[in-house]
């Protein structure tokens, strides 16, 4: 069997176990942790996600992704982001459930907490409240409002998994928040995702 097709059944039998675990309530803390569970060991097995098939961006782009698989209702949509060394993301919500699992490479994931009331349009105050280095084996698992920035360091380019409870491509209500100057605004999708 090729690695194409292993990764397609493992994949199938992950998105499965992962819908069933979601459930059709609101996510909570508990059901993404343990979604991120089940995703980390697909992203064990480094063959399915090579360079072969998931080429890394060029230079310029620092970004690749790509969707692996979507519902038809754009819903449970999981990619893998190839990122090089001096990829940085700013600090932005997703507005659906997430958890990432670590392929290959360090992402450091900065989370920070909101500390303004948020009742004043594009104004936001964020505090750091800690950094996860999330290797291969690791991965973190985060709500519709909780804001992260994503750093690549290193030599090598990191590969990692993203699944989200709603496709990147309908969320159109993220925010991009601006630390130095204490505002957010809407956050666009960045890199094309290839299909």
């Amino acid at each position: 069997m090729s690695y194409a097709s292993e990764r397609q059944q493992a994949v199938t039998a992950a998105l499965a176990d992962i819908r069933e675990i979601a459930g059709a309530a609101s996510p909570t803390r508990e059901r993404v942790e343990h979604i991120l569970t089940r995703l980390l060991e697909l992203a064990r097995t480094e063959a399915w996600w090579a360079d072969r098939e998931f080429p890394a961006p060029l230079a310029e782009e620092r970004q690749a992704r790509y969707l692996i698989s979507e519902q038809p209702d754009q819903s449970f949509a999981l990619y893998l982001n190839v990122m090089l060394p001096g990829k940085t993301i700013t600090p932005h919500n997703h507005t659906t459930w997430a958890a990432i699992a670590a392929v290959e490479g360090v992402e450091f994931n900065h989370l920070y907490r909101r500390i303004d009331d948020g009742s004043q349009s594009g104004v936001a105050v964020l505090e750091h409240a800690r950094t996860l280095e999330v290797g291969p084996g690791q991965g973190v698992a985060l709500l519709p409002d909780d804001i992260h920035a994503v750093e690549i360091r290193g030599e090598t380019p990191i590969r990692h998994l993203h699944l989200y409870g709603r496709s990147l491509e309908t969320l159109t209500g993220r925010l991009a928040f601006d630390l130095e100057h204490g505002r957010c605004a809407p956050m666009a999708i960045g890199v094309a995702t290839r299909r």
